[in-house]
Parts: structure tokens; C-alpha cells; sequence
């Protein structure tokens, strides 16, 4: 216990560090819900315009397709060098007017893709760096999202309290998730993205017993492991789960 109490300890000053890594990528978050019947189709032009964005030196999507949770089918995850140069015109330009394969423009693409998506909402965020999300991303078979929406007044506290959760799970040999927190955007405040090998090893964490929890939820700065859900719930207005798995 007490070796459990000095590592969630320990993993509360690195998480909540400004110099832990977290918030030194900035990504553009897409969420996107094919319109009925289209989902391979959609599939298959974002696959297109993965190959144009690397043709023209643009870093494309991590993503993900959705199993079970949230309405969107697919979760796209772009590095960026900085809100600014994505914005720029001669990025835009750039992307607009290259062509793929088949002969279409980047800008004809877009209206492919646009005309087979029911919805789809963006945010903009702060996360860990990308090196770190990409080698993550690479080596799991599930992903584990969660998006949510802080209380007016809690938003701060709602990064930290993510913070404390890793801590406790870290001190529990449990893997952490990746923390992303918003910039500009849509109403989500932020998501993590926590990375599994597969099901099974999302649904069987490694066992601890009843003192082991409690020695790290309170060293992660908990009141006890009974109650990490419910200061989670005094912290947000809304909360979405959702499975994902790698796109072929």
C-alpha cells in the first residue's frame, strides 16, 4: 500500500505538470455521421483524402470508427502545427487545388465527402504530443473515448480531476487515457482516449484489492475509489462514451 500511495503520488505531480507533454500538440477533432447508407462510401473518400493531404506534405487524420456509444461513425484526429498556419491561405489553396488519383480536386473531393454526411461537428484542442498519440494509436486495437461538457465555473477542475483519474490508474497498473482539452469550437470542453490491445483487455484491467484502490484513489487526491465517479458527475454537464476500433 504504501508503494501504491508514493506512485499515485507521484503521478498526480507529473500529470498536472505543465511540463508533463500535456498540451503540447494542437489537433482539429472531426466527429462524423455518414448519411444513411453511405458509410463506405464515405469510408472510402476519406481513405482518398488521406493519400492527397500526405501528397501534399499535410499531416493526415488518426482515426477511428465507431462500434458502440455517441451517434458519429467516425472520429478523426488531425495534427497541426498551430491554429494559425491551418487557417492560412496558402494551406488551403494548397489542399483545394491538388489532385488525387482519380483525377479530382481537393475541392471536389470535400463535395463528395459533404454530400454522404448526415452531420458533423469539430474542436479544436490541446493534447499530449503527437509522437505520443500516434505510437498510442498505433498499437491498440480498441479506443475508449469519452467527450464531455463542463459546468459553468468547473472546467479547470474538470482537467485536473481527469489528471487525478490517470494518477490513480497508473498507481493501479492500469493504463492512462490522453487527455485533449478544447481550444475553439463545438460545446465539448474537452475528451480523453484511453488505448486497449483489444475487448477483453478493455473489460478485465489488472485486479486490485479493496485497500490498494483506496490507498491510490486517496493519494490521487479522492475521498476514497467510491467516490471518483461521483466528483467526475459534480464537475460535468454532459458525458458521451464510445468504443472505436483501428480503420483498416
Amino acid at each position: 500500500m504504501k508503494r501504491i500511495s508514493l506512485l499515485a503520488a507521484t503521478a498526480v505531480v507529473v500529470l498536472a505538470s505543465p511540463t508533463s507533454g500535456q498540451d503540447s500538440g494542437v489537433y482539429r477533432t472531426l466527429t462524423v455521421q455518414a448519411a444513411p447508407g453511405r458509410l463506405l462510401e464515405l469510408l472510402d473518400l476519406y481513405r482518398e483524402k488521406r493519400a492527397l493531404l500526405t501528397s501534399v506534405g499535410v499531416e493526415p487524420a488518426l482515426w477511428m470508427r465507431h462500434t458502440q456509444g455517441d451517434a458519429w461513425d467516425l472520429f478523426l484526429l488531425y495534427p497541426l502545427d498551430g491554429m494559425p498556419e491551418y487557417f492560412s491561405p496558402e494551406r488551403t489553396a494548397r489542399i483545394a487545388e491538388a489532385r488525387t488519383p482519380s483525377g479530382r480536386t481537393g475541392a471536389e473531393l470535400q463535395r463528395e465527402i459533404d454530400a454522404r454526411t448526415a452531420w458533423r461537428e469539430e474542436v479544436f484542442v490541446n493534447g499530449p504530443p503527437v509522437s505520443e498519440v500516434k505510437a498510442a494509436w498505433a498499437g491498440a486495437g480498441l479506443y475508449h473515448v469519452e467527450m464531455y461538457q463542463g459546468l459553468a465555473g468547473k472546467r479547470e477542475e474538470l482537467v485536473r480531476e481527469r489528471a487525478m483519474e490517470n494518477a490513480y490508474a497508473t498507481a493501479l497498473g492500469r493504463t492512462p487515457t490522453k487527455i485533449f482539452t478544447r481550444l475553439a469550437g463545438s460545446a465539448t470542453d474537452g475528451f480523453t482516449i484511453a488505448f486497449h490491445r483489444d475487448l477483453k483487455a478493455y473489460a478485465n484491467p489488472p485486479e486490485a484489492t479493496r485497500e490498494e484502490q483506496e490507498a491510490a484513489a486517496i493519494a490521487a487526491g479522492f475521498r476514497g475509489a467510491d467516490y471518483i465517479g461521483a466528483y467526475l458527475r459534480e464537475l460535468i454537464l454532459r458525458h458521451h462514451d464510445t468504443l472505436g476500433v483501428p480503420i483498416p
